[in-house]
């Protein structure tokens, strides 16, 4: 990955602090078209859009601090003979309208019980987009399966379901679809394919709290949905993570596997530890956290689709500035991150870096995203595993590498431009200060494309020198 692009949770951190914000102030209105006059780019020593920092996250709720304290003061710090983990799991399955919920205590170890409580592993191909946080990749790798990726779709951000079909081999047993940002991906395409081809899905809806589908809850659509309730999150307690689904008999797999194997539901006690598990169990202080933040989930979700929706339309007639699309099937997303594509060629062949660099001196906090995580050398290194060597012939590891370049996902990686979401969560006055800094720099874009190209220059004479 570019080592100059912020990982999602720096660029976070950031934007919820406000650390990336214009010194002075003078914030601008809102513009009617793309010929309005803004004034000088505050990186060439013009006025900032926006001097103040964009709402905190996350928001610390104080009546929370009563149930936590009675944990401390009761003894019951784990869910072993307590309540509270167990009256989130029921709270949570009912918002996401699932029949049950089992919290573990990351999003990480989330996927890793649904991996291996539908019994994916050594040998096995699953499906996955390579447009998506590290931890995706990681859950498959350290299954001892083949994370097979298929391109994505620029246009959505999410894997391009026309490509899945070409990517499944004999050996294919799953498709692990990402919402990536909380867009939901094309969940009618994945599960007919995976319905063709008689092939598991596990939704990595991490970052896709309250996001819909045709008005059912992403992480419900496939055999078992994952979350993360990680510091960033819509939905935070620290670290945190869920795995909800239908099927009692899997979800009772599932929650015998985060306990250590013992009995549970349709795991008969044979034994004291009857099925091999490990211990992934969520925290009671963690429970009480959720239970607390739950409260405002349904009103943030409305007010960063409101937000999102408002500031699609205020950017998307700027040229070279192409936000996200959402299928036409999704009737909420979550908005983890409010992502859009930057074409350079309409900014004067601008860098992105130094667009991103114009709008954060304009009090703008964003991100370039991910990169292309394939290259960076995680995939060799698994490849030549003896763990991988053992469980792939040598044909196949040598063909996968072939395959190992996704064009698409690679332009993507070079044009994306990200917002956090907590900047969603303020004002309309808020969404046009993002605006009015992009349109701004769109109209300062030749003096910029001078700066950039002079200080290009400077760097090679330097370098030369």
């Amino acid at each position: 990955m570019n080592k100059k692009n912020l990982t999602r949770r720096e660029f976070l951190t950031v934007a919820s602090t406000g650390t990336i914000i214009a010194a002075t102030s003078g914030g601008i209105g809102a513009y009617g078209n793309a010929s309005k006059t803004t004034g000088k780019a505050a990186i060439l020593g013009g006025k900032p859009v926006r001097a103040k920092p964009f709402p905190g996250w996350p928001v610390w709720d104080r009546g929370a601090e009563k149930h936590v304290i009675s944990i401390l003061r009761s003894g019951k710090w784990y869910r072993g003979g307590a309540t509270t983990v167990t009256e989130f799991e029921k709270k949570y399955a009912e918002l996401m309208g699932a029949k049950r919920c089992v919290c573990t205590v990351n999003g990480t170890n989330a996927l890793l019980t649904a991996m291996h409580a539908l019994d994916v592993g050594v040998g096995d191909e699953v499906i996955v987009s390579p447009y998506t946080f590290i931890a995706t990749y990681n859950v498959v790798i350290g299954s001892c399966a083949l994370p097979v990726f298929v391109d994505t779709d620029p246009e959505t951000f999410q894997i391009n379901p026309d490509k899945i079909e070409e990517r499944i081999t004999k050996n294919t047993r799953a498709i692990l679809p990402v919402h990536i940002l909380g867009l939901p991906a094309d969940m009618d395409r994945i599960n007919a394919i995976a319905k063709k081809h008689n092939l598991i899905v596990i939704e990595d809806a991490c970052q896709a709290w309250m996001a819909e589908w045709k008005g059912k809850k992403m992480g419900t659509l496939g055999d078992l949905g994952c979350f993360s309730f990680q510091n960033s999150k819509h939905l935070p307690c620290g670290e945190g993570g869920a795995v909800i689904g239908n099927d009692e008999e899997l979800m009772d797999r599932c929650h015998s596997f985060h306990n250590c194997g013992r009995p549970y539901g349709s795991v008969k006690k044979t034994s004291n530890y009857p099925i091999i598990g490990t211990n992934r169990r969520m925290t009671e202080y963690q429970a009480a956290i959720l239970l607390s933040q739950m409260k405002r989930l349904e009103k943030d979700t409305e007010r960063r689709n409101q937000n999102a929706k408002y500031l699609t339309s205020r950017i998307k007639d700027i040229p070279g500035i192409l936000p996200h699309r959402l299928y036409k099937e999704v009737t909420r997303a979550a908005y983890h991150l409010y992502p859009f594509r930057y074409k350079k060629e309409h900014f004067n062949d601008l860098s992105r870096d130094k667009f991103l660099s114009a709008l954060r001196a304009e009090g703008i906090p964003c991100s370039s995203g991910y990169g292309p995580q394939y290259n960076d050398g995680l995939i060799e290194d698994a490849l030549n595993s003896k763990n991988f060597k053992r469980s792939f012939s040598k044909a196949r590891l040598n063909q996968y590498r072939r395959e190992n370049h996704y064009p698409d996902n690679d332009q993507l990686c070079k044009e994306a431009v990200w917002f956090g979401q907590n900047m969603l969560l303020g004002s309309k006055k808020d969404i046009d200060d993002i605006a009015d800094a992009i349109l701004k720099t769109y109209e300062n874009r030749d003096k910029l494309a001078q700066s950039d190209k002079t200080s290009s220059r400077y760097k090679k004479d330097s370098i030369a020198l």
